[in-house]
Formats: structure tokens, sequence, C-alpha cells
């Protein structure tokens, strides 16, 4: 069973249908939505602010969502996944999302919905990702427009997909 840790009197909750991996770790002050998957050795650390996740997010294996204390929090929209051993801090994330593998998305970076981050990529503070873009490098610039096809054959497949394999384990 994975560990659902309180802290700071705030336990974290979850949507429906929600699957979290058996060594998957969710501390403090997190909410998740519905058709949600935690991978196995992610960490999701809600203890020293706010982390607010919509439905259907797949955080996969070793990816790690935190926050830095009394300054800034964790919002991520519906559809988006973020790729194995990923960094997410303290930043918001829109719907339709696909942070790839080894990212790492710094405080106060702001990613606008349909929106590719490439594997390995590095979003400095404050960087703002507009609508449409896909980002890759380091630091991370765009590189391109992000295609409808790439959108649907990326973005969504991957957030759908990610529902299926939850469902191959028991929930």
């Amino acid at each position: 069973m994975a560990l659902i840790k309180e802290c700071r009197g705030k336990e974290p909750r979850f949507g429906k249908e929600c699957w979290l991996a058996e060594n998957a770790t969710v501390v403090g002050d997190v909410v998740f939505g519905d058709d949600c998957s935690i991978w196995f050795n992610a960490v999701v650390r809600g203890d020293v602010n706010s982390i607010r996740i919509g439905n259907k997010v797949n955080i996969q294996d070793g990816a790690v969502l935190h926050c830095t204390f009394e300054k800034t929090k964790v919002k991520i929209g519906d559809n988006v996944s973020i790729g194995h051993n990923a960094i997410v801090h303290g930043c918001e994330i829109e719907s339709n999302v696909l942070i790839g593998m080894g990212a790492i998305v710094m405080d106060n970076c702001k990613i606008e919905s349909n929106c590719i981050i490439a594997a390995g990529a590095v979003l400095l503070e404050g960087t703002k990702v507009d609508s449409w873009s896909i980002y890759a490098g380091v630091p991370a610039k765009k590189i391109k427009t992000l295609s409808p096809e790439l959108f649907k054959g990326e973005v969504k497949r991957i957030a759908d997909n990610y529902v299926k394999y939850s469902s191959w384990f028991e929930k």
C-alpha cells in the first residue's frame, strides 16, 4: 500500500478511481481529481504548501512534486502526464500537457494548456510557456508550435493510456 501521510493537520484527498503504486508517497495538503495514477517511487509532497491536481493526471515512476514553503504552490489541470523522474516544483501546469522524462519545472513557471515540455528540459524559475508550444533544452526554449496531430498522438494518447495502464492493477 502507498505511503499516505498527514502533515501539519492536512491529509491527502483522492477523487474517484485513483490508483497509487505500493511505493508511491503522498504527503500533506494534496488534492487529486478523478482517474489519477501515481506510479512507482513517485513522491507528491504537500508538506510545505498545497498541491492541487485535476482529473486524469498521471505522475510516473520516480517523479517528484513539491513546493517552496509559504511561497509557491503546485496547481495541475486535467489530462496531464508527468514523465518518469521529472521534477515539478512550485508551478502551475494547465490542462493537456506532457512533461517529458527527467524534465525540471521550477518555481513560478506557468505552462499553458496544450504543450509539451521535452525530456530533459529545464524550465528556469518564472518561465511562461504559451499554449501550443514545445519547449526543449537547458535552459528550455520554444523549439516549435505543437501541431494538432502531435497533440493527439502524444499528449492525449499518453494521458488516456495511463488510465488504461492503471486499470491493469487492483484499484
